[in-house]
């Protein structure tokens, strides 16, 4: 197993998804290569695998295998991928949208309020906003938006009126900085998780990450072939919800659209009608887990 980052509910997905070993699937987060090396490990000669990941960091983990190809790119093009790559469609893709071991490991990303660190918390460091450039410029409104909804943060607006106040002495550019700056918003009864809540806030509205996910999820719908399976790996009740949505009735506000024969368009439909979770022996392995939910659907 790599140590830049442990897989989550491993051997559930991958089971899950590769139905057909002579099949063509996608790991659409490639991270430490976990899950893409499991399902190569299931592939006949046959078989290949693409994988996605914007951070650079990654790309050092990629397996010397001729059936695997690495795009160091977004995973929101999967489907123009998919046609460059594999015209015929996808047999199946995963997407665990957790952020991966290394990057909240690794001080100088600025994902942790465990280091002092610049505030970065970009998945792809070679362009794009930083953290520290979201706290310093967006308004007030703007900021306690992003921690309402991404965060899903009470006292927002506090949070937001902390950061405003202290930018107006010196700006905010270090995890050091954030985290003195809105002290005072903190409950004395569970710091670590409120500001684990700002700081996911941040790292998605730097990513773009709800908007990246809903073009994902079409872009897989669209990529797979009739029977194809999509498995998606959440952590936060935001994106499950997208997820669940999305399988449920074809878009990420979950409003159903049906014919006149009162039949869903929705593409896809779900395997098994709740979520699968960590079991206690791997959530005890690994603590990052235990907020984890796999959800399976197949191509209609």
């Amino acid at each position: 197993m790599s140590e830049y980052h442990h897989p989550v509910l491993l051997h559930p997905s991958v089971d899950a998804l590769v139905l057909n070993p002579d099949g063509f699937y996608a790991d659409a987060t490639f991270g430490g290569g976990g899950h893409s090396r499991e399902i190569l490990s299931r592939l006949s000669a046959k078989g290949h695998l693409m994988a996605f990941d914007r951070d650079e960091d990654a790309l050092a983990q990629a397996p010397d295998d001729p059936r695997f190809i690495l795009i160091h790119n977004n995973f929101r093009f999967i489907h123009n991928y998919t046609l460059l790559h594999a015209a015929g469609g996808l047999d199946g893709i995963l997407a665990d949208l957790g952020v991966s071991s290394h990057q909240f490991d690794t001080a100088e990303r600025g994902f942790s309020f465990r280091f002092n660190a610049p505030l970065d918390m970009r998945m792809n460091r070679q362009g794009g906003k930083t953290a520290a450039d979201i706290v310093n410029s967006y308004t007030q409104e703007e900021l306690e938006k992003i921690f309402r909804l991404y965060g899903e943060l009470d006292g927002a607006r506090r949070v937001a009126q902390l950061i405003a106040s202290a930018r107006t002495t010196a700006p905010i550019l270090t995890t050091d900085d954030l985290d003195r700056a809105i002290a005072a918003a903190l409950p004395t009864f569970a710091e670590h998780k409120y500001l684990a809540k700002v700081y996911q806030a941040l790292r998605i509205e730097v990513n773009e990450e709800m908007r990246a996910l809903e073009k994902f999820l079409s872009g897989a719908a669209a990529s797979l072939r009739r029977g194809g399976r999509l498995a998606v790996i959440t952590y936060h009740s935001l994106e499950d919800r997208m997820v669940k949505n999305f399988i449920r009735s074809g878009n990420i506000d979950g409003g159903e659209n049906k014919d006149v024969f009162g039949r869903s368009d929705a593409p896809l439909k779900a395997v098994g009608r709740k979520p699968v979770l960590p079991d206690e022996a791997e959530i005890a392995g690994n603590t990052r887990a235990r907020s984890a939910k796999l959800r399976i659907a197949e191509r209609v």
